[in-house]
């Protein structure tokens, strides 16, 4: 990893794409309420759209931001597209780069380096644009830590399930992506950067009950957000990826419980009816963390 300590990471609930060459998309995308949008140059641009959707990337930055959301741009893979999009991205509106196919840590420091000698020339704070890597080949997958850990520039990561099922010869079903979300999940712990994703294909979004349910998985074994692809996905991730009232409570109960037997120099603590030790009033301390930093964000 980079010198220097990481920087608090960023609330990504919810993460929606949004095509920049499509108007209509880019407008309406500030009334959808997600945490993020994803500004795509990738999978959602065809191929002799790319070099038009280019030049829209900083107007469409400043739309997308207007009401106080996060700005990402997902760049391409192949390093002649991928130059010419970072060079397009880097923009005071624009917070990170989600990096499709990263195939090792050397394809993070290649392109940290690149955004070293950009943001220099924009007058941007060196560290300014984020990186966000996804882990979408077998051959990621196994350095899926190290990849993480590559530069203090990245934030977050998840798989990319439909490109990881093509590189793994499966098909993007529950039964094979469980281990491998599960593993880029716990890489992302293990780096300290956000955990994002959940375990299915995100090309399904119809079934809104499904996907409530897949949701509600993922923030029980640890996921923070995801990317979606249609804005009827963003509520469920805002709220699924929230605290619950009755959780913010109980968490404010165990604090309580916790100072007050410090405060009569008792070893063992006991809050409705359960002996509490350390890893539960940690996990306490990041309930209530994450809960204030939901409600400044919508203040």
């Amino acid at each position: 990893m980079a010198s220097g300590s990481r920087q608090q990471l960023p609330l990504w609930r919810s993460m929606l794409f949004v095509p920049t060459n499509v108007e209509k998309f880019v407008e309406s995308a500030p009334t959808r309420g997600a945490d993020a949008y994803i500004l795509d140059l990738e999978d959602s641009i065809p191929a002799a759209a790319k070099a038009n959707a280019r030049t829209l990337v900083r107007q469409a930055a400043a739309k997308v931001g207007r009401t106080g959301a996060d700005v990402l741009v997902r760049i391409n893979r192949p390093w002649r597209l991928s130059v010419r999009d970072i060079e397009a991205s880097v923009d005071a509106n624009v917070c990170a780069l989600m990096v499709p196919k990263v195939t090792d840590p050397g394809h993070i420091l290649a392109i940290a380096e690149i955004l070293d000698e950009v943001e220099a020339e924009r007058g941007l704070p060196n560290g300014h644009t984020k990186l966000f890597p996804m882990i979408e080949t077998t051959d990621a997958y196994f350095q899926a830590t190290e990849i993480a850990k590559a530069h203090d520039r990245v934030v977050a990561m998840n798989l990319g399930s439909e490109d990881f099922a093509l590189s793994a010869g499966m098909l993007p079903e529950d039964e094979g992506l469980f281990q491998p979300t599960l593993h880029v999940m716990m890489a992302a712990r293990a780096a300290g950067v956000l955990p994002l994703g959940f375990i299915g294909s995100i090309a399904e979004y119809r079934d809104r009950d499904k996907f409530r349910a897949r949701i509600k998985q993922a923030a029980r074994l640890g996921f923070l957000g995801s990317a979606c692809i249609h804005p009827l996905q963003v509520d469920i991730l805002n709220e699924e990826f929230t605290p619950t009232e009755e959780a913010v409570e109980q968490s404010r109960g165990i604090i309580a419980a916790y100072d007050e037997a410090k405060a009569a120099g008792r070893g063992s603590i006991e809050y409705d009816g359960k002996m509490i030790d350390e890893p539960i009033i940690q996990r306490a301390e990041q309930v209530l963390a994450r809960a204030a930093m939901i409600e400044a964000r919508s203040s």
